[in-house]
């Protein structure tokens, strides 16, 4: 049995039911403030599922490689491996404001110190990787296939962060996830996403604070959940919204999946706007050539469940087609998952009533531009890091062709 927390007090219990399936219970005492979930309301009744536990829950488990380092280091001790054993572990520190420990136990993050300085100067070489992996795997509640670990940097605490926050001494979360990638498979992948989000920045789209280490291999992110104070905003992907399972998470169209349920979910006074920003990351994803934009890579991001909700600030971000030259996109669009023409993309966004075409086609110049802008950067920076050269070149490429054949009305 697990327990449930969420704003830092105790909401419920979860536990196995059935063969393969769980049932969460709220405790009688809980305010409606303190919802799991925008989409699980505080009730009497019991939440079942009848295969594996509820989508908020599974949001954030670990998957690839940290998910098998995980199982061989524990299964043994726990005789079975599903996804409550996986809570278990890595419940205490997690994206968002929901957290999960044993049922008698108190709440306690707890997550080890590391110096980002350390990563960012890549002073451990080839080593880092082992190293996190064996200190934060526990401590790493975040989903993704590729290694990301969630770590805790003292200097949070005195000097604070680039934007000048500084935590409260008691504070014993994560400040910042560190992504890691197998060179051998995608090549300079750290370097890749940290110019897509440069390119998303001059979109005008909100993105976290990000660096990349000076050998390349990492990149370093600001928790975009976590408040000034200690505590953390609510955050919710499309799984979680549309009920679907980390599995299904190619499941489902753009449309449908991503833009009706946005404009179900968030409550803003300018749902105008925050719908426009939407349309402005799927048209770059598409100019980007991310054929990774699933479910799970829009979000949204709250500071009480009852309250306003937002679009969530743009992260995993990556030119696909460097690795895979014939990927298309993860979800559909006008039921395909061919790239768009720009025409497409114009008519998607009038269908779901975000503006004139003339407002659209704005947005989509603005994306050329800053696809225009960032290749000078990466050109620029392939020059002082021959390795990252031929990637470069190969992203820059593509973001031609996504800015031709996907922005343009030509």
């Amino acid at each position: 049995m697990i327990r449930i927390w969420t704003d830092g007090r105790p909401a419920g219990l979860l536990e196995r039911s059935g063969e393969r399936g769980s049932t969460f219970v709220y405790s009688p005492e809980v305010d409606p403030a303190r919802a799991v979930s925008v989409t699980m309301p505080v009730r009497l009744a019991s939440w079942n599922m009848a295969f594996g536990i509820a989508p908020i829950f599974e949001m954030n488990l670990p998957e690839g490689a940290l998910r098998e380092r995980l199982r061989l280091a524990f299964a043994k001790a726990t005789g079975t491996f599903d996804e409550l054993d996986l809570l278990s572990i890595v419940g205490r520190s997690q994206l968002g404001r929901v957290r999960f420990t044993a049922a008698d136990a108190e709440l306690d993050e707890g997550v080890p110190f590391q110096p980002v300085s350390e990563i960012l100067e890549g002073r451990h070489g080839g080593e880092l990787y082992r190293i996190l992996i064996e200190e934060f795997a526990p401590y790493s509640g975040i989903s993704g296939v590729q290694p990301k670990f969630m770590v805790r940097d003292e200097r949070a605490f005195t000097a604070g962060d680039p934007a000048g926050q500084v935590l409260p001494p008691s504070f014993r979360g994560a400040t910042h996830i560190v992504k890691f990638w197998d060179q051998s498979e995608f090549p300079q992948l750290a370097a890749n996403e940290f110019f897509c989000l440069k390119a998303a920045e001059r979109c005008g789209l909100q993105v976290p604070p990000h660096r990349l280490s000076e050998d390349g291999s990492a990149l370093v992110m600001d928790r975009f959940d976590l408040r000034a104070d200690g505590s953390y905003r609510g955050f919710e992907d499309f799984c979680v919204l549309n009920a679907r399972r980390t599995e299904e998470k190619y499941a489902g169209s753009y449309e449908a999946g991503v833009m009706r349920r946005f404009q179900q979910f968030a409550r803003s006074s300018d749902l105008l706007e925050e719908s426009l920003r939407l349309f402005t990351l799927i048209a770059l994803n598409c100019g980007l050539r991310n054929g990774d934009a699933h479910l799970k890579d829009f979000g949204i991001l709250y500071d009480d469940v009852e309250g306003d909700a937002h679009l969530a600030p743009a992260y995993d971000l990556v030119t696909t087609t460097v690795y895979i030259p014939a990927d298309r996109m993860a979800l559909t669009l006008n039921g395909s998952n061919q790239w768009p023409s720009g025409k497409n993309l114009i008519k998607f966004g009038e269908k779901r009533s975000l503006g004139s075409r003339h407002t659209l086609a704005a947005r989509m110049e603005r994306i050329r531009d800053a696809l225009a802008e960032t290749a000078k950067d990466v050109e620029v920076y392939g020059k002082g890091h021959p390795e990252f050269a031929d990637t470069g070149r190969r992203m820059v490429a593509q973001w031609e062709v996504g800015a031709r054949d996907s922005l343009s009305l030509r």
